[in-house]
C-alpha cells in the first residue's frame, strides 16, 4: 500500500515461522486445491455423460450438482467449523482427504449397478470431504502469513485448482466419451478408483507433515482493531452473498457448456469437452495472471473490473449466434479465474479472532452451485440451454456492487508493521496502487 509502513497501537507477534520456513506448508496446502479442482472437472463432463448413458433430463442430471454443492451447505456449519476451531487445520484436512477417498471408492459399485441415487450420494460424500478441505485450506493460506499478500497467495493456490480443472474434463474427454466407453461406466469406475489411490497417500504426507498451527487467539491478537459481530461486518455479509452469487454462475455456465455448444452447433460431445477443458486452461491462465496484477492493483479493482466484463460476456452468450456464443463462454473463464479467491480474502478481512468461522460460512457459499443449476436447467429443458444464460447472468453483476461498494482495501496486522521496519520494503509485497 502506497504511503509507507503503517502505523499500528498494538504489536503482537506469533510464534510461526516466517519467509522460506513457509514455503512448505504452503506447497503442501496447495496440493490440496489441485486434488478439489479435479474433481470439480470431471463433475461437469459427468453431468453430460450421465444424460447420455442413464437417459436423464438435463434438469435431472443437475441433481448431481445439487448433491456436489449440497453438501457445503450442510457439512461446514455442523462438522467443518467444530473440527478446524477445536482440532486444528491439520486435523480437518486429513478428515476431509478420507472422505474423498471413502466417496470415490463407492463410485465402482454405481458404476457397476448403473445407479443414479448411488452416483449422487458418493458425490455428496466427496463434497463433504471437499467442503472440509476447503474450509481449512481456504482460511490457512489466507492466515499463514502477511496480511497484505492474502489475496495473492491465495490467488496463487487457487491457480493449481484452476489445473486440476482442466484436466480432469481433458481426461474424461478422452475416456468417458470414446468410442469404446461412450455407452458404459466402466471408464468412471477405473478413474475414481485411481482418485481414491492418489488421494489417499496425500492424506498419509499431512499425516507425518509438520504444519504450524495459528489459532483464535493468535488471529485476535493480530488484529488492531477490536473483533466485532460478523452481522456488523458488512464485507463480510457482502462477501457471503457474492460468493453464493458468482460460485452459482460459474457452476451453471460449466454444467451446461456442453449443452451451450451443442446449440451453437459442435454436435459431437467429446469436441465440446475439449472446449471446455481448453476453457478452463483459460481459467487456469487466468488466475496466474490475476496473481500476477495483484502486486499491482488492489483485489477488490481487479473484481469489479472482471465482474463487469463477466456480466457483458455472459449477456452476450445468451443473443449470440453460432459459434459467437460459446466463444464468449470460453472468454468468460478467464475473467471467472480470480473471482473465488479474491471474494474469499475480501469478505476475511480484519475479522481477528471471528476468521475461522468467517472462513466457513464464506465455503458455504460454495452452495450457491446447488441451488443456479437446477434453475437454469429448467429454463433450458423449456426454452433453450443460450436463453438460460440470463440466470449466471444476473450473479455476475451482482459482484459489481460487491466490488465498488461494500469491499474493504487491504489493512495490514501488527505483525506486517514488523517486518516492514524491519525490511523497508519486503520482497515479494504487493505495490498496491
Amino acid at each position: 500500500m502506497a504511503g509507507g509502513a503503517p502505523t499500528v497501537g498494538k504489536i503482537a507477534v506469533r510464534n510461526m515461522p516466517t519467509g522460506r520456513a513457509l514455503y512448505f506448508p504452503l506447497a503442501l496446502v496447495t496440493s490440496l486445491f489441485f486434488l478439489w479442482g479435479f474433481a470439480y472437472g470431471l463433475l461437469d463432463v459427468l453431468n453430460k455423460h450421465f444424460q447420455e448413458v442413464l437417459n436423464l433430463s438435463k434438469m435431472k442430471s443437475t441433481v448431481l450438482q445439487v448433491a456436489y454443492f449440497g453438501a457445503y451447505i450442510v457439512f461446514p456449519p455442523l462438522i467443518g467449523q467444530p473440527v478446524v476451531r477445536r482440532f486444528g487445520y491439520k486435523v480437518s484436512i486429513i478428515t476431509g482427504l478420507m472422505l474423498y477417498v471413502v466417496g470415490a471408492l463407492c463410485f465402482w459399485p454405481c458404476a457397476q449397478f448403473k445407479t443414479f441415487p448411488g452416483f449422487v450420494a458418493a458425490t455428496f460424500v466427496i463434497a463433504c470431504g471437499l467442503s472440509n478441505l476447503e474450509v481449512a485450506a481456504n482460511t490457512y493460506v489466507t492466515v499463514l502469513g502477511s496480511a497484505k499478500t492474502a489475496t495473492f497467495r491465495l490467488n496463487l493456490s487457487q491457480s493449481f485448482n484452476g489445473l486440476g480443472s482442466f484436466i480432469g474434463p481433458l481426461i474424461a474427454s478422452k475416456f468417458f466419451f470414446s468410442a469404446e466407453h461412450s455407452g458404459d461406466l466402466d471408464s468412471v469406475k477405473f478413474i475414481y478408483l485411481g482418485i481414491a489411490c492418489g488421494v489417499f497417500v496425500v492424506a498419509v504426507l499431512f499425516v507425518f507433515a509438520t504444519l504450524p498451527e495459528v489459532s483464535d487467539d493468535d488471529m485476535e491478537n493480530e488484529s488492531d482493531l477490536p473483533t466485532k459481530p460478523l452481522l456488523k461486518q458488512p464485507h463480510f455479509l457482502g462477501g457471503f452473498s457474492s460468493q453464493w452469487l458468482y460460485v452459482g454462475a460459474q457452476v451453471t455456465v460449466a454444467t451446461f457448456f456442453i449443452n451451450l455448444a451443442n446449440e451453437d452447433g459442435i454436435k459431437s460431445d467429446s469436441k465440446a469437452s475439449q472446449l471446455l477443458s481448453y476453457s478452463l486452461i483459460l481459467f487456469t491462465v487466468g488466475r496466474f495472471f490475476s496473481t500476477f496484477l495483484l502486486r499491482f492493483l488492489q483485489p477488490r479493482h481487479i473484481l469489479g473490473a472482471y465482474a463487469i466484463l463477466c456480466t457483458t460476456l455472459c449477456a452476450l452468450s445468451a443473443g449470440l449466434k453460432g459459434l459467437g456464443g460459446t466463444v464468449c463462454v470460453m472468454v468468460l473463464f478467464f475473467f471467472m479465474s480470480c473471482m473465488y479467491p479474491t471474494i474469499f480474502t475480501l469478505a476475511l478481512q480484519d475479522l481477528g479472532g471471528n476468521t475461522k468461522r468467517a472462513g466457513t460460512f464464506v465455503v458455504m457459499g460454495v452452495g450457491g452451485g446447488a441451488i443456479f443449476p437446477p434453475i437454469q436447467g429448467a429454463i433450458a429443458d423449456k426454452a433453450s440451454t443460450k436463453i438460460s444464460q440470463i440466470v449466471p447472468t444476473v450473479g455476475f453483476a451482482y459482484l459489481i456492487f460487491y466490488a465498488f461498494m461494500l469491499a474493504k482495501g487491504p489493512t495490514p496486522r501488527p505483525s506486517d508493521y514488523l517486518e516492514a521496519t524491519k525490511n523497508h520494503q519486503p520482497e515479494g509485497e504487493p505495490n498496491y496502487k
